[in-house]
């Protein structure tokens, strides 16, 4: 938010205004806005804190998709370009499979340049880049099943790394790339920025369900969309500036179709988990948070959904779905709060009359229940409860409070220039990518049935567990198999 004219006064009214019409009380947005006003954005940069930064995966460069459907999947772009908007910060180098893609993000740095002399390469193989000594950190914004190698590859070479949610395509990657973070002490941001960002409401609820707020959280709803169908499709002949082997990297060979490419990646499971690893990993997130469950997870989980499409040229994400997911932070380590994620809200939801009284803002959140009726729910769209003094009354003293941050990427350049934690770190970003992972395993493979999961020895046990733990890694084609 650009300040312009306005005074001091005027400038923080407008924003306490604003903050405050998605249900943010005053206590805790004059808390979240002092953070932005005072905070980190005012800190000084000197010479010798410069970082040269580089972009891997930088998305699309269409606005639209074939079927005239706005896009919303250039994240590699919106990721380099906030990093670009950090003070200090050089962007030196761009690298995707894609050069029309690369070419695009290159001619974004270049205009975006003060001062003439800035440059920015074109590299296409992102070894290649991480070869550069200058290069002190990277974005990472490729298709799921890229983050873990690119991530990995990038930590060894001695780079920093911001990576997009969700941070790995198994749980096997996770736990590598958690290993190799902690090994090599490189810092790591993954993209899950529900945790600072939005007038900080999901912090809100967060601290508000660890504070009993809703006396013991029964159960918790996270509502996630539809994954989308379509095909089949026809395989196209590749176009000469897509290196498609290279995309493809360690998937299993594929026919090259441009709707397996790019943004709609996420509707393969060969390639990601549809809305389950898209939004399920925000949402999810911010469940673990508020349970404090970041280094652990579910004990069980199970899934049902309608079929996907039967054909290897279609959309293959499960349409709809509910997935079922029961915690042990029950008295003595038993059963306790269930989770639910769904594609949508069952046709007898009452929240739609309920919240706000409108049907599209109760369709995608998070609904924590709690004791006596008692709820509250968050989504992009603001914050509510069933009373108003479980939003209004402001937190004692002696209350848990979580961290204070309102940049994502401002948080990970912090971090990299004063070697701290960043919010959603590694082992963050692998507890919560794992509970989406979790749910896609059941409802590809098991549907209807109940798997238990040790979130400590992070293994499946009970009378599937042989089975269902193969899943928790896939195989690589051999050129590109980075686990060694």
């Amino acid at each position: 938010m650009e300040r312009g004219n306005w005074s001091r006064r005027g400038f923080l009214g407008l924003l306490l205004g604003s903050v405050a019409a998605l249900g943010v009380p005053m206590w805790f947005a004059r808390d979240w806005i002092g953070r932005a006003v005072t905070g980190r954005s005012r800190r000084h940069v000197g010479s010798n804190e410069r970082l040269a930064m580089a972009a891997i995966g930088v998305g699309t460069n269409r606005t639209r998709r074939q079927d005239g459907a706005a896009l919303a999947g250039a994240r590699g772009v919106a990721i380099m370009k906030k990093a670009m908007h950090e003070p200090g910060v050089q962007m030196v180098a761009v690298c995707d499979v894609d050069r029309l893609n690369a070419e695009f993000a290159q001619d974004l740095v270049r205009n975006a340049s003060r001062g003439g002399s800035r440059d920015c390469q074109v590299i296409t193989d992102f070894r290649r880049l991480l070869e550069q000594p200058g290069i002190d950190a990277v974005t990472i914004g490729t298709p799921d099943h890229w983050h873990a190698a690119v991530a990995i590859a990038a930590m060894r070479a001695g780079k920093d790394v911001y990576c997009e949610k969700p941070m790995t395509l198994t749980i096997e990657e996770g736990q590598k790339m958690l290993a190799v973070a902690r090994q090599t002490g490189r810092i790591v941001q993954v993209g899950m920025q529900q945790r600072t960002e939005f007038a900080g409401q999901f912090r809100l609820a967060a601290e508000l369900v660890r504070n009993g707020r809703l006396g013991r959280v029964r159960q918790v709803t996270t509502l996630i969309g539809l994954n989308f169908s379509g095909g089949p499709f026809e395989p196209r002949p590749v176009p000469e500036h897509l290196d498609w082997n290279f995309w493809l990297g360690p998937l299993p060979h594929a026919d090259y179709i441009p709707q397996r490419c790019h943004y709609d990646f996420r509707w393969w499971y060969e390639s990601s988990g549809g809305k389950m690893t898209d939004w399920g990993v925000h949402h999810n997130d911010i469940v673990q948070w508020a349970l404090a469950m970041d280094e652990s997870g579910p004990i069980r989980v199970s899934a049902v959904g309608a079929p996907p499409a039967n054909s290897p040229r279609s959309f293959n994400c499960h349409p709809s779905f509910e997935v079922t997911y029961v915690y042990g932070n029950g008295p003595g380590g038993s059963e306790g709060t269930r989770l639910i994620c769904r594609s949508a809200p069952p046709t007898d939801w009452s929240m739609r009359e309920t919240v706000r009284g409108s049907e599209r803002l109760a369709d995608n959140g998070i609904l924590f229940e709690g004791d006596d009726d008692r709820w509250l729910f968050v989504s992009r769209n603001g914050i509510q409860a069933s009373e108003r003094q479980i939003l209004d009354e402001p937190l004692g003293p002696d209350a848990e409070r979580l961290p204070n941050e309102n940049e994502h990427m401002g948080n990970f350049i912090d971090c990299v220039r004063e070697g701290q934690t960043p919010i959603c770190h590694a082992g963050v970003g692998h507890r919560s990518a794992s509970v989406c992972h979790l749910g896609v395993i059941a409802l590809r493979f098991f549907p209807g049935k109940k798997l238990q999961w040790n979130p400590a020895a992070e293994r499946f046990t009970g009378a599937d567990a042989e089975a269902a733990n193969r899943h928790l890694s896939r195989p690589r084609r051999a050129e590109w198999d980075w686990s060694a």
